[in-house]
């Protein structure tokens, strides 16, 4: 008896397993398994670098620094500063997106007639390249003959926007709310289609206003979109690179000088490969970290 139990017991768990591993599943496994493999050989590189001395004479040799990367990173004054505009940085960009798209996308979906050529002016800066729109940003600023600079100068202000801290600050924030905004806007806009025009009806019957109806049934309806869109937006600041290096480069006074551009600059213009893999791992640990917290309550979100 006990041994025809002990016989029958698997087979409930290899059911279950072939209820997970569907059609679909076993279609994307080849993909997976060569994404996997692409992607596990850099990352023991790396992990291996972080604890190593990389010298490049006479070819790359490793040798073992124990710990002195990973002690260097987190005593680093510097680069937790970094750390701390980063943060400042993903917040700005990622806050004020969100709340623009959704605003925009809102807006939109009222039209009728012009939405089809609203919505593609709206998109045409998401499909610049963030080096084109740093250059852009660049020119358009420059004090002796930007555009906004004039702007800004017939308001009283004569200083360099890219060079004081602040204002630098704030001009690289606003050229990448200029190009992603339009994102949101998608994405949001395409949450919006699908909520119920039954439910916002009857809402208005009942006399609740433009806030209250946005509020309490369109926001709720599109949380669980906007929350992609904001994981995919959230994966993308905290490795932000290209306006900033093409405007600033991490000036001036290191106002703008996020973890991603010190990690090139330990890389590729002091060679320091064991002290950029240490810094490379650590943006990594938060990536994931913010993937995770978002995935959850995007997973929260949908059981509710």
């Amino acid at each position: 008896m006990s041994t025809a139990t002990q016989t029958r017991t698997p087979a409930p768990s290899r059911a279950r397993l072939r209820e997970r591993i569907g059609f679909n599943e076993w279609m994307m496994s080849p993909g997976i398994i060569l994404l996997g493999l692409l992607s596990i050989f850099p990352l023991i590189a790396l992990i291996t670098m972080s604890f190593s001395r990389v010298g490049l004479l006479g070819g790359i040799s490793l040798e073992w620094a124990g710990l002195d990367n990973w002690v260097r990173a987190l005593t680093d004054g510097d680069l937790w500063l970094s750390w701390g505009i980063t943060i400042i940085y993903f917040v700005a960009t990622v806050g004020i997106e969100m709340v623009l798209g959704v605003a925009i996308a809102v807006a939109l979906s009222k039209l009728i007639r012009t939405r089809g050529p609203m919505l593609v002016l709206i998109l045409l800066p998401m499909f610049v390249a963030p080096a084109i729109v740093g250059l852009l940003g660049r020119y358009l600023v420059d004090p002796t003959f930007g555009l906004y600079a004039w702007v800004l100068q017939a308001f009283g202000y004569t200083g360099d926007i890219l060079g004081e801290p602040v204002s630098a600050f704030v001009a690289v924030t606003l050229m990448d709310v200029w190009e992603w905004t339009p994102l949101i806007v998608l994405i949001a806009l395409a949450g919006l289609s699908g909520v119920n025009p039954s439910i916002v009806e009857a809402a208005s019957l009942d006399g609740a206003g433009e806030w209250k109806m946005f509020w309490n049934i369109v926001l709720p309806s599109i949380s669980s979109i906007l929350l992609v869109a904001l994981l995919i937006r959230s994966m993308d600041a905290v490795r932000y690179f290209d306006i900033i290096t093409v405007t600033t480069n991490g000036g001036p006074a290191n106002a703008t000088k996020i973890v991603p551009l010190r990690l090139y600059e330990a890389g590729f213009r002091f060679f320091d490969f064991g002290y950029a893999a240490v810094v490379g791992l650590m943006m990594l640990v938060v990536t994931i970290v913010i993937a995770r917290l978002f995935v959850r309550m995007l997973a929260g979100k949908k059981e509710s």
